[in-house]
């Protein structure tokens, strides 16, 4: 087997033309290096969906080939094992207490992300799952009931549970916000120093689409933020139905919130199967009418919604959904996210070798 250091050893022993040949072979060995971590990870020219639909990334309208672009790591496959890859593939190494943000799911017939596909990456991460009390009603409205829900679908038996508003509220400061300038989250929320974002991407009754954006957003939203939210920043508390424009920046505003009170120890992973114009956040969702696409993965959370977007407008069975996201609005959440710089809508699209 070839030993870089033995060879080194021995043109060192060999005099000048030893050390000739001792450079030549570190030159040599760097290049090796340089080639495999190339090869480890490519730019995507096309790509075939999980659904078996073939693409090419130049339809893709924000897909670029900038290297300074945020990078956007696909997989087709839609597996545990793939879930694990998508988490190295970020580069993004969580520590301290982790905290593991998801829909709980309405009911058990919603289409959060199931037990078995996330087990294994949550335990990898030693994490705990995150989530807030709704602002609506429903299954999950109290921490108890919550809790009973989280149960009922499976969850307990893969990480503890925390409900980050059982204890109240805290603020965020929101710098550069179109429509709000502080958040309110889950007090819990302080207590974890990194997050692992896992987002089931859908459709929504009243946001058009759920990404990582409404994820963090509503999602880390105490039953407080989450009116807050909704009513464009005007009140915390009532009906959570208000002006959509307002709601859409607003919910954008708070995801830069979030993502800036962790900056640098976030790591997002979204799974675009089961794609219902329904939220997980419906107990009675549509059936999918769509095949799904795959997982995705970045630290930017506005280029991986950016990217799930244009994978979804760019595939032939997705009518329903881009119905769903148009009549509401919905790519007005990108705009926001863009405007107050959450993240940049352009990506360069990854897709690393097993």
């Amino acid at each position: 087997m070839f030993n870089p250091m033995k060879t080194a050893a021995g043109a060192r022993a060999r005099g000048n033309d030893g050390i000739f040949g001792y450079f030549t072979v570190k030159r040599l060995f760097a290049l090796v290096l340089l080639l495999c971590m190339l090869c480890a990870a490519s730019l995507a020219d096309s790509l075939v969906t999980n659904g078996g639909v073939s693409l090419d990334t130049a339809s893709l309208p924000y897909c670029t080939e900038d290297a300074s672009a945020p990078k956007v790591y696909f997989f087709s496959e839609i597996t545990p094992e793939a879930l694990v890859k998508a988490y190295k593939a970020s580069g993004v190494g969580l520590s301290g207490k982790v905290g593991v943000k998801m829909s709980t799911g309405e009911s058990t017939r919603s289409n959060y992300l199931r037990p078995e596909l996330i087990a294994d990456l949550v335990h990898l991460v030693n994490g705990t799952i995150v989530e807030c009390n709704t602002a609506y009603g429903g299954s999950r409205s109290s921490t108890a009931m919550h809790r009973q829900q989280a149960k009922d679908n499976g969850l307990l038996e893969v990480a503890e549970l925390d409900i980050l508003d059982e204890e109240g509220s805290m603020e965020l400061p929101v710098e550069g916000g179109v429509r709000i300038n502080t958040d309110y989250v889950g007090s819990h929320f302080a207590n974890y120093d990194s997050f692992l974002v896992l987002t089931h991407f859908k459709g929504h009754a009243m946001a058009g689409f759920g990404g990582a954006i409404k994820n963090i957003s509503i999602g880390f939203g105490s039953s407080m933020g989450k009116v807050w939210i909704h009513s464009g920043g005007t009140r915390k508390s009532g009906s959570v139905w208000g002006e959509q424009d307002p709601f859409l920046e607003a919910m954008a505003d708070a995801a830069k919130g979030v993502n800036d009170a962790r900056s640098g120890s976030i790591v997002y992973i979204s799974v675009l199967n089961r794609l219902s114009v329904d939220c997980d956040c419906d107990g009675f969702p549509a059936e999918p009418d769509m095949h799904d696409i795959g997982i995705l993965a970045s630290a930017d959370p506005l280029a991986i919604d950016q990217a799930a977007i244009d994978l979804v407008y760019a595939v032939p069975d997705s009518g329903s959904l881009i119905s769903r996201i148009e009549r509401l609005n919905g790519l007005h959440t990108l705009d926001a996210g863009e405007q107050n710089g959450l993240g940049s809508r352009y990506y360069s699209l990854v897709i690393p070798d097993d």
